[in-house]
């Protein structure tokens, strides 16, 4: 087996877990995927993981929509697309900031990242630094919002979260050259 065709059977991770994901049902889906395609549509992409099955299996897919109603998500997509060097830069950061802290003090910093992702007006990059920095973080990697749209999950309990995994954000760049991103209601998706 060559090197490329080992790196042809990676799946990569999605940057970010996400609840509903369809990682772990990807032997029932790809069954379902018609051999070929030319455009391909995820309303509700979540973390990606079909998406990025996919986009890995079919490079010949002539468009590639994707969409989702969280901006914040469809930010952090964006900004992995179009500013991923700034996206590792700002992720190294929190990393180098975070992980040698106690317990205490982890979870001291992880309420002041939260505070200031909920109430700083942040650039584009520095929000999806944040999304994912949280994400790695916070209790099963959840995302909810409060009824005043603040993300509230609390501080998980991780002995080394892998915030800044620089070869999926730049794999995941790369694939996402390829897509349309988009910030809708699903309705609202229109590809045609």
């Amino acid at each position: 087996m060559t090197k490329n065709s080992r790196k042809k059977n990676i799946v990569l991770s999605p940057v970010v877990k996400w609840v509903g994901g369809k990682r772990q049902l990807l032997s029932d889906i790809v069954p379902l995927i018609p051999k070929t395609f030319s455009t391909y549509v995820e309303p509700f992409v979540g973390g990606g993981s079909v998406l990025f099955w996919i986009l890995q299996r079919f490079p010949n897919i002539k468009r590639a929509v994707i969409n989702d109603i969280n901006p914040k998500l469809i930010n952090t997509y964006q900004v992995v697309k179009d500013n991923s060097d700034e996206l590792i830069a700002c992720l190294h950061t929190l990393e180098d900031d975070y992980l040698p802290l106690n317990q205490e003090d982890r979870t001291a910093y992880f309420l002041g990242r939260r505070k200031q992702f909920n109430t700083s007006n942040l650039s584009c990059i520095e929000y999806a630094a944040l999304f994912i920095f949280l994400n790695k973080t916070c209790f099963n990697g959840l995302y909810r919002e409060n009824a005043k749209g603040l993300f509230n999950v609390p501080h998980g309990r991780y002995a080394k979260p892998m915030i800044c995994n620089e070869e999926t954000i730049r794999a995941d760049a790369e694939l996402l050259q390829r897509v349309e991103i988009m910030n809708n209601d699903f309705a609202a998706t229109e590809v045609f």
